[in-house]
């Protein structure tokens, strides 16, 4: 477990449900930590690919992971910079194959427990913010504050489209709706920390709300229970 009592919040959620953005916007207003553990695994398969190691060697994968250099930071604009053995891999990480092949690495048992540890050194005062799939049900089962991030199909292909064109990389709308329904069957039905909804968990639609809308509701959340 974790080796502080620093409070951490956990916002889980499938793809496009908005989480990363959320989460952000949540670490920057209360002036925490952030760990966005899907990047974690985008890195391990760009890591992977880089090496020649197959996205199916669980084993091959998790050895990689355990010594990466992996740098998390911020741009001049605010935004995510994100380094991979010394190279800045923030966009190469974003695209749609990268997002895919984290999914297919993130199914693999040795690779998950690789990075189990890693995650939860990100702990640290005066609080953690900590986004992905399994946040609240296994990294951090002891949070104070365990979201479960939701939004419809459609508006979350949209979203995701938007996205990938803000940043210039090329996008297909009914192909990322479809790339969406395959990775939201693939993390729900994996046997390894499949996506759920903890008992203890709020679960927030965010479909039809705003990214500040969404973040007012779990800071009055965290508010109310930290």
């Amino acid at each position: 477990m974790t080796r502080t009592n620093a409070p951490i919040i956990t916002i889980d959620g499938p793809s496009g449900s908005g989480k990363g953005t959320v989460s952000r916007a949540v670490a920057h207003t209360l002036g925490w930590a952030l760990l966005d553990s899907g990047a974690l695994y985008r890195l391990v398969a760009l890591a992977g690919r880089k090496a020649g190691v197959d996205l199916g060697d669980g084993q091959g994968l998790a050895a990689l992971a355990t010594g990466l250099d992996i740098r998390f930071g911020a741009n001049p604009a605010g935004g995510e910079q994100i380094w991979l053995d010394g190279q800045d891999v923030s966009n190469a990480i974003r695209t749609e194959e990268a997002g895919n092949d984290a999914s297919r690495v993130a199914v693999l048992l040795p690779v998950r427990e690789a990075l189990l540890e890693r995650q939860r050194r990100f702990v640290a005062a005066p609080g953690l913010v900590a986004d992905g799939r399994d946040m609240g049900t296994v990294v951090f089962p002891q949070a104070q504050l365990k979201i479960f991030l939701i939004a419809e199909p459609g508006e979350r292909a949209l979203r995701r489209y938007k996205q990938l064109k803000e940043k210039g990389l090329p996008a297909s709308l009914p192909r990322l709706s479809e790339d969406i329904a395959e990775r939201d069957r693939r993390d729900a039905s994996r046997a390894v920390s499949p996506l759920r909804a903890s008992a203890d968990a709020v679960v927030l639609d965010s479909t039809g709300m705003t990214i500040d809308a969404v973040v007012a509701r779990i800071m009055q959340l965290a508010k109310d229970r930290l």
